[in-house]
């Protein structure tokens, strides 16, 4: 009898290995693909303040609240060892790499980082690792040992780019340093199974190099590829998305009275012009760059910052998320010391996650390499008053907004009654009919 009971045991434990493995198997993360990006969220951590711990390990336990906003793909800043010689201050800048395989100890271990990528993938979202290909730290074993991977003046002596004096330039014209900079990137793809790069000051590095780089990376597995550039020759062939620096700047700009809603109609026109339709564009309010140096969002866009993250998600293109700016984060953080970001839940985390619900679902807001149709719609404050739809599989999307800090009467050439995404309330409208809007209002609207 108790060998028919072990034996029944044995049987059933079978049965529930065998299930956990087939439920394994169904949640595994697909391959990098066009697909995924048409309708991701992408989120920057900046791991050193994203936490009062500043470590990998406190930033993963906060994985399945970043799931909730929609995101599909985690932008982390450089994990390396930073550079001692000639350090700024502090701690050190993250983009001052003193060994391009190594971790830096104050985030953690690799394992750590790896446990980072697995639960990571686990929750549905790609990895992709902030990388430094321009410059190394003064103190990489490099500047000793290969002295030849270096720009040097005309005296000889090694240069820094710009006026950034923590780092030294690199010497692309050697194909040694090529070969070894690939070797590198390859490590992390084989060893964290990380998915993909976002590369720091692209456009100062040659174009044949990322072409070459990228062909051979993607036999080890299939990558997302960000360029910090908006150059389009970049796009051709390496990169899969470059950073919608103008279309930041114009935000900006018409949030400050500067710019007006036409600046964005030529934006808008001029783009199909520079990049080809598969090109895709980061949308943004923030970023780490501009958090620390040109201000908080809060700070540039004033009250239209919620107007301007809507049309981050809107418009084509993917949206980012800086750590922070979920949490209504309204400080800028400091560069090369530690400090951190608040974690308390206000205005902005249910609009975000109302956003990127809507983003993930919805077809008409694709934005990747078959991006759904953009149309615009005219209006009679075209200046002020945005208006436009978005198409795609029998799916329809509208955003209108007032970008002026003036209240607006305005006529829009649409007619019938919608759902008021955001409220939920129905939206009516009439032919010729003018409405009211106030500063910065904004309707995200599905036809009913």
């Amino acid at each position: 009898m108790k060998k028919i009971i072990l034996v029944a045991l044995c049987v059933a434990s079978m049965g529930i290995n065998a299930q956990k493995q087939t439920v394994t198997k169904e949640i595994a993360l697909p391959p990098v693909s066009d697909k995924m990006m048409e309708n991701a969220v992408i989120y920057e951590a900046n791991i050193r303040q994203y936490s009062p711990e500043g470590t990998f390990n406190a930033f993963a336990k906060d994985i399945p609240q970043l799931k909730k906003l929609g995101v599909k793909i985690l932008w982390i800043m450089p994990v390396h060892p930073i550079g001692v010689e000639r350090r700024k201050e502090g701690l050190g800048s993250y983009y001052s790499v003193k060994d391009y395989r190594g971790i830096n100890p104050e985030f953690g271990t690799l394992s750590d980082f790896k446990n980072l990528v697995k639960k990571a993938h686990d929750n549905g979202m790609y990895v992709i690792l902030d990388w430094v290909a321009n410059h190394t730290a003064w103190d990489h074993e490099w500047v000793r040992n290969h002295p030849d991977y270096y720009t040097t003046d005309k005296n000889g002596a090694m240069v820094s780019p710009f006026d950034w004096t923590d780092v030294v330039k690199l010497n692309y014209n050697n194909p040694d340093m090529r070969k070894a900079m690939i070797d590198d990137m390859a490590y992390w793809l084989k060893t964290a199974h990380i998915d993909g790069f976002r590369c720091d000051v692209a456009m100062e590095v040659p174009v044949d190099f990322w072409n070459d780089a990228f062909e051979q990376l993607g036999k080890i597995k299939p990558i997302f590829k960000l360029m910090e550039a908006e150059q389009p020759d970049l796009m051709e062939k390496a990169f899969d998305m470059c950073y919608g620096w103008e279309f930041h700047h114009l935000m900006n700009g018409i949030a400050q009275g500067k710019k007006t809603v036409l600046d964005i109609d030529s934006y808008m026109n001029n783009r199909i012009n520079k990049f080809s339709p598969e090109d895709i564009t980061m949308n943004f309010t923030s970023n780490h760059d501009e958090n620390s140096w040109n201000g908080t969002e809060y700070e540039r866009l004033g009250n239209a910052v919620e107007a301007f993250a809507a049309l981050t998600y809107l418009t084509p293109g993917m949206p980012l998320i800086y750590n922070g700016q979920e949490y209504d984060f309204n400080r800028r953080l400091k560069f090369f010391v530690k400090d951190q970001i608040t974690h308390a839940k206000g205005k902005m985390f249910p609009i975000y996650e109302k956003l990127g619900a809507l983003k993930n679902s919805n077809p008409a807001l694709n934005g990747g390499k078959d991006a759904a149709s953009y149309r615009r719609l005219n209006t009679t404050a075209d200046e002020q008053f945005l208006a436009f739809e978005r198409e795609r599989d029998h799916k329809k999307v509208l955003y209108i907004a007032n970008l002026s800090s003036e209240k607006l009467a305005v006529t829009i050439p649409i007619e019938g009654t919608f759902i008021d995404y955001m409220t939920g309330k129905k939206l009516s409208f009439k032919k010729d009919a003018k409405l009211e809007y106030a500063p910065w209002e904004y309707h995200i609207l599905l036809k009913q």
